[in-house]
């Protein structure tokens, strides 16, 4: 395989390189080293180069799903919010619904007690009147007949 012996050759010129004195650093041909590297990189297989776009598409698929699983989270907590919202808005319009509606029954009896009372008032002065004219013709016959 290519790489191995790119791999050996690059290997060899390490060892090969002259060693700087009191250190472990060794010095080595630059342009040869870097030589070497871009064939090793252009002799990997393509399977390696896949493997690598693959991780950097899973890192933005992730990080998409991500946002997106934050966003309809977010949706749903909004949509609960909304709905919490309007129940509370529902229950509120039914107790004032039930209020006026109180309050209608409250007035309708007091509209119906008041007119009971105007019509019994009515016939109470009709029922005076009456006995009143009742009296006067009683008071008439009698003087009709007394004489």
């Amino acid at each position: 395989m290519k790489i191995i012996a790119l791999l050996n050759e690059l290997e060899s010129i390490l060892h090969e390189g002259t060693h700087v004195p009191f250190s472990s650093r060794v010095m080595v041909n630059t342009e040869e080293a870097l030589e070497i590297i871009q064939e090793i990189m252009h002799s990997l297989p393509d399977e390696i180069k896949q493997a690598q776009w693959i991780k950097e598409e899973r890192k933005k698929i992730l990080l998409e799903a991500q946002k997106e699983s934050e966003k309809i989270l977010n949706d749903a907590e909004s949509k609960i919010r909304s709905m919490v919202d309007e129940n509370q808005i529902t229950q509120s319009a039914y107790l004032e619904a039930q209020e006026i509606r109180k309050k209608a029954e409250e007035i309708s009896r007091e509209i119906r007690k008041s007119t009971n009372d105007y019509a019994d008032s009515i016939l109470k002065n009709l029922q005076m009147q009456i006995k009143e004219l009742s009296e006067t013709i009683e008071d008439n016959r009698k003087q009709l007949k007394g004489k």
